[in-house]
């Protein structure tokens, strides 16, 4: 029996150990009440009025980014508030980034962030492109996915590259999009990605931290556009 102590007693602080270095990264998520394609709109149309927030700051293991969600697009606002408050996106990771393009986050396969199988509905605005520092969501492509339905849990930030005139005018043409002479000083100014408007909902953009979304663009990546670097993220819904 006594030969049995030297070995519990370490493994016994050993699990402490790693059970306090995982909660660095990973809080405790409060339970959501599942929601579905049914009850999307009007669960989250009510969760919006409940919750009127639009300021979230996102905090990364490389930095702060502030971001402002849009009022007018409000089924997008309130579901990314409403994960935001639960701490649904606490101890997630950048999964996904692509160089003068974007940083995609947000996406958590753990079975206690169940938060239902749901889409949340289009909310595509011509007034919200694909500008440098623009908050978006992904979604599946129209073959899967015809009505254009957002991811209820993976969003996006824009990095962009530099666009021409005719790039714009290309775009504009083929997805018949008329760009305002504001919008196309912006995207000639800032840079974006114009590809995607029109597309997927731009529900939001970054007030501060844009070198963030630089410093995470630049980390090495697999052949999966996975990075090399686990960046781990948090949230708080601010105002």
């Amino acid at each position: 029996m006594l030969r049995k102590k030297p070995v519990y007693i370490p493994l016994f602080f050993l699990l402490i150990f790693f059970s306090l270095g995982a909660c660095n990264n990973k809080k405790a998520v409060a339970p959501l009440p599942p929601l579905t394609n049914e009850n999307v709109r009007e669960e989250l149309l009510k969760y919006g009025k409940e919750n009127p927030e639009t300021v979230v700051l996102l905090s990364t293991s490389v930095g702060e980014i502030k971001l402002k969600l849009y009022k007018e697009t409000p089924l997008h606002r309130a579901n990314f508030i409403r994960l935001a408050n639960a701490g649904y996106y606490n101890g997630t990771v950048f999964h996904r980034v692509i160089k003068g393009h974007m940083v995609q986050g947000g996406d958590s396969r753990e079975p206690k962030r169940d938060i239902g199988k749901y889409g949340v509905p289009t909310e595509v605005n011509p007034a919200f492109i694909h500008v440098r520092g623009a908050l978006a969501m992904a979604r599946y492509d129209d073959e899967f996915n015809p009505t254009k339905a957002s991811s209820p849990d993976n969003f996006y930030m824009v990095q962009g590259s530099k666009v021409s005139e005719a790039e714009l005018q290309q775009v504009g043409q083929k997805n018949n999009i008329n760009y305002t002479p504001e919008q196309r000083k912006t995207y000639l100014t800032k840079g974006g990605v114009p590809t995607l408007d029109m597309k997927y909902t731009v529900f939001g953009e970054v007030l501060e931290g844009m070198d963030v979304v630089d410093k995470i663009a630049r980390v090495p990546v697999d052949t999966h556009d996975w990075p090399s670097q686990e960046i781990y993220i948090t949230m708080q819904v601010l105002e």
